[in-house]
């Protein structure tokens, strides 16, 4: 049997649980401003009078937020060199590293229940009415971003430290485009560390 063949392949494959499926995630976290108990009373009193209410309107759930993500990466890591002259050849010097970006892309709902939330929490970062930026410690939040397996169960994951929204993407409102709209959130964030 040839060393590359296929059945050698699966059966590597297969020894270590089979491949990750990039379908299979879980993003968590609760903003800071976000309360479990919903305070929005415009939003209360406008689905009751159209006949919507339900308890669960007085819940912020943070199982929608996961629910509503469709998609999210889990940061990359650069080590930081410098070149330095070794005899005649120049070598990579590392001398720290760099924690890439992170994306998420959230669904729309009709009541615009992300970006509402995203829409709050970048004005506790940074009040565009009086111009002013918080203190750190008033708007940033863990986030964990974990892969997981067939059983949506935990295979790896990700806690970004004192992470915050920093962006948010356009909407686009197109009259020729069918199915569900969306919008993309960039984080920014002090470092990851892989979850034990």
């Amino acid at each position: 049997m040839a060393i590359n063949s296929i059945d050698t392949f699966k059966s590597n494959v297969m020894s270590h649980g089979g491949l990750a499926q990039a379908n299979r995630f879980n993003i968590i976290f609760k903003p800071p401003q976000m309360s479990l108990i919903n305070l929005d009373p415009s939003n209360l009193i406008a689905n009751a009078l159209g006949g919507n209410f339900s308890l669960k309107d007085l819940i912020n759930d943070p199982r929608d937020i996961s629910m509503l993500c469709q998609t999210a990466t889990i940061p990359g890591r650069q080590i930081t060199t410098f070149e330095a002259l070794d005899k005649d050849a120049a070598r990579k010097i590392p001398y720290g590293y760099m924690d890439m970006e992170v994306n998420c892309t959230f669904l729309l709902t009709e009541d615009y229940y992300m970006k509402t939330i995203f829409d709050n929490w970048m004005q506790v970062v940074f009040n565009t009415s009086n111009y002013h930026p918080n203190y750190k410690n008033k708007f940033v939040t863990d986030v964990r971003i974990q892969q997981l397996n067939k059983k949506n169960k935990p295979i790896y994951g990700v806690v970004l430290e004192k992470a915050y929204p920093v962006s948010i993407s356009d909407i686009v409102l197109d009259n020729s485009a069918g199915g569900a709209n969306g919008f993309t959130i960039t984080f920014a964030y002090d470092k990851w560390e892989q979850e034990s």
